[in-house]
């Protein structure tokens, strides 16, 4: 394209060559010169949100259910800074989404200017790539690597830039024919030596557990894992990212280790003699006393990232590439082992297993004094809503009865914070995730807590026709830090009491909103009323389940402490591998 035109215009092209087709952001003084040409846009369609970081969460929920790199906008300075937690949620959590800030003109850059902050400088820890753009004519270009960037390697976050002078110039469009980065070229393909060494391992081993991680989803290899449980025999966790990445019905799934992991997890990372660890990365939530973990376990890892190898604990096997490349070849290498007459003998193994599972199953107490528990809330909302419907969680104690609490069987319908933990990620999220998939039933699943930072985003979903669903789990309590009171702090509830049963009034709140609000008080009402909001998709729809404040996240493993001092309830577990 010969013809003239302004770099924002050129930025709006720049989107549409990319593939874009909906972006959540706010317009602000420095951005302004953008969302002009914007409004012209066939091609995409704008989401006005009412907060900046609910664009970028929005853009996180987005790039979940779509498959594709989610994309908000926001001015500079505050509105550019207003984004800094969802770009660092999605850099926690892998994440592919690109951020376009507005920057003050480029010869007011480092003066202090109105709403000028380096922003580049304040995301450079928290983004896969950053660039500033001054030039109109590297406009194209910068957008075209920022997508190739964030949706490349391990997916995440990229910034870019753009001061207002940029915007304003006059230039000329050539969307790049091919991009060159030197230095950045992530390896995809499994170094073969390594797979067949790690074929081995597994036949040789004892007790090994497939340990899977959320860079099986961020993959798509969720149909490979399957195949490699099934012709392996071996068992498999999910972590609180890989929920979905292998059905929660099928025999051979442990269930979610960590801090509130299952006991059977648990159990099974910390008996096994080897870790096959897909696209996890040893988080301290999942390994506890990192020292105490699984210590008698030699480790492959397998990760698109190899800073992650080897990072927290040692490799016995490293494997570096992309998860949905290197597990079809290890099914292959274990088939070749299998053909030479090697094979793994798991039989004892299971018959532990199986045991843990049996013996400590999960569950929850139902309060005495017949108020609603929060569980079995959850646990109907999954059963009702389906397995084909998509969660958003918040972050705290909804978070892991959701994970816990809710069937996943297939990939992608479960969406949280992990990472990061931030709070009030549900409902921007949900609302992303309901863009990104028109046709599925999208639920947040919220505390109260959680919804009061950002539920201001029922707005943007009430006028824009994007009707998710909101389980409000009412404790009237910032439940998790509660639970932490009452377990470390001799019950002392220091600023956890939100009142949240008497203000606000979730339901009038809703109906302000343009929302259908409901309230649900006692067990016999939950189902009736979650079929109510099923049924009710002209608008979003908000449920006040006003919950036992006092109902507690378990199993446990206290912050710190090994996951062989599980706590189930109040009492222990019996050690590894006794026969009690």
């Amino acid at each position: 394209m010969s013809e003239q035109i302004t770099g924002a215009q050129s930025l709006v092209y720049s989107l549409e060559s990319a593939g874009v087709t909906d972006v959540f952001g706010i317009p602000g003084g420095a951005i302004l010169p953008l969302y002009d040409p914007l409004m012209d846009s066939a091609k995409i369609r704008h989401i006005l949100v009412r907060h900046e970081q609910g664009a970028g969460h929005a853009a996180e929920g987005y790039a979940y259910t779509s498959g594709k790199v989610g994309v908000c906008m926001a001015t500079s300075g505050p509105g550019a800074t207003n984004l800094v937690t969802p770009i660092a949620d999605a850099n926690m959590d892998s994440v592919p989404m690109v951020a376009i800030t507005g920057q003050v003109s480029s010869n007011f850059i480092g003066t202090d200017a109105f709403q000028e902050a380096d922003i580049r400088g304040i995301t450079m820890p928290i983004t896969k790539h950053n660039m500033l753009v001054t030039d109109p004519d590297q406009i194209p270009r910068a957008i075209a690597e920022a997508f190739h960037i964030a949706s490349s390697g391990r997916p995440g976050p990229v910034l870019v830039d753009v001061s207002k002078d940029a915007l304003q110039a006059m230039t000329t469009f050539s969307w790049p024919a091919s991009i060159d980065l030197p230095g950045y070229h992530p390896v995809t393909r499994p170094h073969a030596k390594q797979v067949r060494e790690a074929a081995r391992m597994i036949v040789d081993a004892q007790a090994p557990v497939l340990y899977v991680g959320g860079g099986v989803i961020r993959a798509g290899a969720a149909a490979s894992l399957r195949k490699l449980a099934e012709v392996s025999g071996i068992p498999v966790v999910t972590t609180l990212m890989a929920r979905g990445a292998f059905p929660d019905t099928h025999p051979q799934h442990m269930g979610m280790p960590g801090m509130h992991g299952s006991v059977s997890a648990v159990g099974a990372l910390q008996q096994s003699d080897l870790l096959i660890t897909l696209g996890a990365r040893f988080d301290d939530r999942v390994t506890g006393k990192l020292s105490t973990f699984a210590p008698n376990a030699a480790v492959i890892h397998a990760d698109i990232d190899p800073a992650e190898i080897g990072k927290n604990r040692h490799a016995d096997v490293p494997i570096v590439g992309d998860l949905a490349e290197i597990i079809p070849e290890l099914i292959l290498a274990i088939e070749a082992e299998y053909a030479a007459g090697r094979t793994g003998d798991y039989e004892s193994w299971w018959a532990n297993l199986n045991r843990l599972k049996q013996t400590y199953p999960l569950g929850y107490d139902q309060p005495d004094d017949g108020s609603l528990s929060p569980q079995f809330v959850i646990q109907r909302l999954g059963v009702v809503s389906g397995d084909n419907s998509v969660y958003a969680a918040g972050v705290g104690q909804h978070q892991m009865w959701a994970a816990q609490f809710i069937n996943y069987e297939q990939p992608n319908t479960w969406i949280n914070s992990g990472g990061l933990g931030t709070m009030g990620f549900a409902v921007p999220a949900a609302m992303g995730a309901k863009v990104g998939a028109p046709g599925k039933t999208v639920w947040a699943v919220d505390g109260d807590g959680c919804f009061q930072m950002t539920n201001q985003e029922l707005v943007t979903c009430a006028i824009n026709d994007i009707p998710i669903k909101i389980a409000l789990i009412n404790n009237s309590s910032l439940g998790m830090v509660r639970q932490w009171q009452t377990l470390f702090y001799n019950e002392r509830y220091s600023n956890t009491d939100l009142h949240s049963h008497r203000i606000p009034d979730f339901v009038k709140l809703a109906d302000a909103y343009g929302c259908h609000g409901l309230r649900c008080e006692t067990p016999d009402q939950v189902d009736q009323t979650i079929e109510m909001a099923l049924s009710l998709n002209d608008a979003p729809v908000v449920i006040d389940f006003v919950v036992h404040r006092d109902a507690m996240v378990w199993p446990m493993v206290a912050a710190g402490a090994s996951n062989d001092d599980i706590q189930i309830a109040r009492e222990m577990a019996p050690e590894w591998g006794s026969d009690d």
